[in-house]
């Protein structure tokens, strides 16, 4: 182990806020959100910023809040704010969140395999004979379906991406925040907008695409009646802003004491919704240009293809001029927005090593080794990688039950008070603030009970000849064994990680 190294800082608000933006905007935004916006139009966007106010805005702020506060990882700051007693609570924050960067490298790889599979189609279609764009638009081929279908399961290309990709992240985190994380957040996150911009543009302008752009803010009142869809909504707008992630947590250790909390957090979260919304411009114009009718284009978007990004969409733009360059655009804004989202996963593994008195390139390699090594199951299957997402991504919501809890614990209008408000210019109401913990609170216990209620398995719990259904991919045997592991660990080591990352 080294000796402490100097604290790092970013270097302005921008840098926080360029942070905050790249931890967000993922390929959730790009894949997820067009697909569950086009399922449900205008209406689940009314829901989608409802939530983004009341759930995931107060959980953002109280995260960036404890990091700047007490300038330490997820586990040291938690810790820290919740006394030895419930220090495990942020062992087990931690640990959600590190599963979710162990297969999130995956999407990452993936995205830039697609990457460099439009480069070849455009450059092929400009300079070459155009043969493999007229193989991306012919249904009969079913190119993209079986691309897609080579490359998620046991491909050593896709391991090769993966592998890649956790190198290039490693040598970028390996050099600090000021270099490394902020200066290609600078690069990546404008890139990033501008790049949706030029797609959404180019998207409504076909014929038909301002159809599709009607239909994404058309709001049909029926909808509220569906619980499904305030279902989608909160948890979208949970896992697309990083709330409940304690990747805030980590972003404000690394921030100046005069920060204003409230506004960073306020910006950071509705530059997320705007990039989200940027996407879906130009993807829901795209289904309805490329379909014969408006009535087919609704009928294929409610179907909820969770393969819009990946087989669709290519295949659509292939059919219209021009489409190879728009496709090579929109996956470099998909690899560009998988990327800028790992690296705040892997920052929060390396600031807790580094807590840890481990150097900052230290940290960074055996970040890099943990991420291949775990994650190249995930890589290796989808039905691994499914499980994964399934697992952790509904042990974000857990993870932000715990938040709360602590911060209910200390008291919310003095939370506010003794860590939001200091230095912030921009404040918002204690009664908002305290209604809100409470809230996320209890939502967060319906919503895990819920969940579970709904039986996305056909054995939830024990299959067919009796025994626990643990390796059955959306079973509910599986969630709990996984979050079982997660607990006793953070539970039986509750006072050596205490000792090790806050006491000191």
């Amino acid at each position: 182990m080294s000796t402490q190294e100097k604290p790092e800082e970013f270097s302005n608000r921008w840098g926080i806020i360029l942070a905050a933006l790249g931890m967000a905007i993922g390929a959730g935004n790009l894949w997820r959100f067009p697909r569950i916006a086009g399922e449900y139009g205008g209406t689940f966007i009314i829901l989608w910023m409802f939530f983004l106010v009341i759930w995931s805005i107060p959980l953002l702020m109280a995260e960036l809040a404890i990091g700047k506060h007490y300038k330490k990882g997820t586990i040291g700051a938690l810790g820290s704010l919740s006394g030895k007693k419930f220090n495990w609570m942020g062992v087990f924050v931690t640990l959600v969140t590190m599963g979710i960067a162990f297969y999130y490298s995956v999407v990452t790889g993936w995205s830039f395999r697609y990457f460099l599979l439009n480069t070849q189609n455009l450059v092929d279609y400009i300079f070459g004979s155009g043969a493999m764009n007229e193989k991306f638009a012919d249904p009969n081929v079913n190119y993209m379906d079986n691309f897609w279908a080579h490359l998620s399961n046991s491909s050593w290309e896709a391991v090769l991406c993966y592998m890649f990709t956790i190198a290039i992240a490693i040598w970028v985190l390996s050099k600090g925040i000021k270099q490394g994380l902020e200066k290609v957040n600078k690069i990546l996150i404008p890139t990033l907008f501008i790049l949706l911009m030029v797609v959404a543009a180019f998207a409504i302008q076909m014929p038909g695409g301002v159809k599709g752009l009607e239909y994404l803010f058309t709001i049909n009142v029926e909808l509220f009646k569906d619980p499904n869809i305030w279902i989608q909504a909160i948890t979208d707008s949970a896992w697309s802003t990083g709330a409940g992630w304690g990747l805030m947590i980590t972003i404000g250790s690394f921030s100046r004491k005069k920060e204003d909390v409230t506004l960073n957090t306020f910006l950071g979260a509705f530059g997320n919704n705007s990039a989200a919304l940027l996407a879906a411009m130009a993807i829901l114009p795209a289904v309805f240009a490329m379909s014969a009718t408006s009535a087919d284009a609704i009928d294929f978007l409610h179907g909820g293809n969770t393969a819009l990004v990946f087989t669709v969409l290519p295949q659509l733009f292939s059919q219209m001029t021009g489409g190879p360059f728009l496709s090579w655009i929109f996956f470099g804004a998909f690899a560009m927005a998988a990327f800028s989202s790992v690296l705040p996963m892997m920052q929060l593994i390396i600031r807790n090593l580094t807590d840890y008195n481990i150097s900052k390139k230290q940290a960074a390699l055996i970040t890099g080794a943990a991420c291949f090594i775990i994650g190249f199951p995930s890589a290796w299957s989808l039905a691994i990688f499914e499980n994964q997402d399934w697992v952790w991504g509904v042990g974000l919501l857990v993870s932000g039950i715990f938040i709360s809890f602590l911060i209910m614990r200390y008291g919310p209008s003095k939370f506010k008070r003794d860590f939001i408000d200091e230095n912030s210019d921009f404040k918002v109401s204690s009664k908002y603030f305290t209604g809100m913990i409470y809230f996320i609170f209890f939502a967060g216990l319906f919503l895990v009970y819920w969940w579970m209620d709904q039986g996305y398995s056909k054995y939830p719990w024990f299959d067919e000849k009796g025994n626990w259904n643990v390796f059955d991919t959306f079973s509910n045997a599986s969630i709990v064994t996984q979050w079982a592991i997660a607990l006793i660990i953070a539970i039986v080591f509750n006072g050596w990680f205490y000792k090790k990352f806050v006491k000191k």
